[in-house]
């Protein structure tokens, strides 16, 4: 049963609100941008018909654009050490051995081509080349709750190899190319400098066919669910090569109804199999190993002109071994709390002027 809001309730929330950003008041040398901060952060929050700088100022109450505009632009204050304060903030509240960090990337379509990183590359929010910038992610997610708590924007090689271009827009001198699963990798690498607490890394297959990134968690001991390609390379039981696809088809599969978590229509359920399996030239950890992870739909589904199948998607699980095969499907399933996250960022994304 879901409880209806109080004043008393919104009462606190704005309280709590005001506690938070008047504690992070230290980011800022000078007294305006700090009382900017706050504003712009409550506007963001707010229920503003269209979120560019004049209609966030016009509901802040501010004559002009200017004052978010210089917060932004302007204002000297540490990027970065906002992003350790949220993240630190976020593991006070939600942090426990048994949660999971999430990466995904999400998209801000841009008009222009000055904003840094902007380029024609693919946006998973259309599903189509667009002329956007691309930021990799990472969630903190547990059964109590999720968020954000470390962000990179990607740039593109046409950025990185035009020098004068990134000056230009202020991205910092010797900035060199990185891939996306390579800007992952560095996230990672704080979170665990941070002695973040978590039990598992997840991804979707784009991040998970990355055999660096991969490697990453070996080194590190990080037990991860990645969504693979049906082609990644493995090894079969007797040396050749093989693939989920192909391991998927050579059945004798024991397959299990189970839940992969709540979604906004109820329970998600689905069937799963699990297959051990060896990694192309990747072995796991000390004491892990890895398996196939195979997710069903529970029912054939028809798209148009098409036979009804089923729909299937592949996981390479590294855990140590023994892992319980409904907790590997749990952490499969934290996945989905980035996009969650994701579609609240783009409900509080702030578009040009």
């Amino acid at each position: 049963m879901v409880m209806p809001v109080t004043v008393e309730d919104l009462a606190g929330w704005d309280a709590d609100l005001r506690a938070l950003t008047d504690g992070l008041g230290w980011l800022f040398q000078r007294p305006e941008p700090r009382r900017v901060f706050a504003d712009f952060v409550r506007t963001l929050l707010a229920d503003v018909p269209k979120k560019n700088s004049w209609g966030l100022a016009e509901h802040a109450g501010y004559a002009t654009p200017r004052p978010f505009e210089h917060l932004l632009d302007g204002a000297v204050w540490d990027v970065d050490a906002l992003r350790d304060a949220v993240r630190d903030y976020v593991v006070e509240n939600l942090g426990t051995e048994q949660a999971a960090l999430v990466a995904d990337d999400t998209q801000v379509i841009k008009k222009g081509d000055r904003s840094v990183g902007v380029a024609p590359q693919h946006c998973g929010l259309t599903g189509q080349v667009e002329n956007c910038q691309v930021m990799p992610m990472l969630t903190y997610a547990c059964e109590a709750g999720h968020a954000f708590i470390d962000r990179e924007l990607y740039l593109p090689a046409a950025w990185a190899e035009d020098p004068a271009r990134c000056a230009g827009a202020g991205v910092p001198s010797g900035r060199a190319f990185a891939t996306k699963p390579q800007l992952v990798t560095v996230m990672l690498g704080r979170a665990l400098a941070a002695g973040v607490p978590f039990r598992w890394f997840a991804a979707d297959s784009g991040y998970g066919r990355d055999p660096d990134l991969r490697a990453f968690c070996h080194d590190n001991t990080i037990s991860y669910v990645l969504a693979v390609p049906r082609d990644l390379p493995l090894v079969g039981v007797r040396g050749g090569a093989t693939r989920p696809d192909k391991v998927l088809r050579a059945g004798g599969h024991v397959w299990e109804r189970r839940s992969a978590g709540a979604g906004s229509k109820g329970r998600r359920t689905y069937d799963w199999a699990l297959r051990a399996v060896t990694v192309k030239g990747q072995a796991p950890a000390g004491g892990y190993a890895h398996h196939l992870l195979i997710r069903r739909s529970k029912e054939p589904k028809r798209r148009k002109g098409q036979v009804a199948m089923h729909e299937i998607e592949y996981f390479l699980v590294h855990a140590p071994e023994g892992t319980a095969v409904p907790e590997m499907i749990r952490a499969a399933g934290l996945r989905w709390k980035i996009e969650q996250d994701k579609c609240a960022t783009r409900r509080t994304v702030v578009s040009p002027a």
